[in-house]
């Protein structure tokens, strides 16, 4: 019986010899090596060839092994990856399924939750599980949101005079009323008038709302500009 090898990338020394230790374990797997990095995670699947790799998220960088991922499914579409999380609240656990994991373990799993899912994903049996499924749409469902968002307010953007514009980009940057008549060097009230031509524009009822708007879809690359 061909045994299923494993490479085992973890940055932390205890986590590494626990999972060799209850992999080695077992008839069918064999633990063929280690790596503590994701730079070394993509060397060592060139020179030894997994079946499954138990890949860690966060070690040299926050997303190493996301990126890893990346570099060995390009180069190696038939290697398949699981992650190796904290919790399963993780929040990188999205990016490493974009990038082409096949699983996730929670370090803290039993021994039977592991083994099940190094098995079930080197046999290409893999189903998502209900909550990853509900975890990958509510992230796609979010994202399509906030493009929506950004488009329905960068059409609004566009439609501002200059005067309009800056003045959105100061109460976006803290500034008041009072401020921003001294810097414009007009009165508050003009300001007040073209304000209300902004409202009218976005459709609310303060520069509060205009500015939270633009907060929530990260709007800084564009009105810092």
């Amino acid at each position: 019986m061909d045994k299923i090898k494993i490479l085992i990338v973890d940055d932390m020394a205890d986590i590494r010899e626990y999972f060799q230790m209850i992999l080695s374990r077992e008839p069918d797997i064999e633990v063929i090596g280690t790596a503590t990095s994701g730079i070394e995670a993509v060397q060592k699947t060139k020179d030894l060839m997994p079946d499954v790799i138990l890949m860690d998220i966060q070690m040299e960088t926050r997303t190493a092994g996301i990126d890893a991922t990346n570099t060995i499914i390009s180069a190696n579409p038939d290697v398949k990856i699981i992650v190796l999380t904290i919790h399963e609240e993780d929040e990188y656990i999205f990016q490493a399924y974009c990038a082409g994991v096949m699983d996730y373990i929670v370090k803290t799993d039993s021994i039977s939750q592991i083994l099940n899912s190094i098995r079930t994903v080197y046999a290409n049996k893999l189903m998502l599980r209900p909550g990853v499924a509900n975890k990958i749409i509510d992230e796609f469902t979010r994202m399509k949101t906030q493009q929506t968002s950004m488009i329905y307010v960068l059409n609004i953007v566009s439609r501002l005079t200059n005067s309009e514009y800056e003045i959105l980009k100061s109460f976006y940057q803290g500034g008041t009323y009072k401020s921003i008549s001294e810097t414009r060097y007009v009165s508050i009230s003009t300001i007040k008038s073209q304000v209300n031509s902004i409202l009218k524009k976005f459709e609310m009822k303060s520069m509060k709302e205009v500015v939270k708007l633009l907060k929530q879809i990260n709007m800084s690359e564009f009105i810092d500009q």
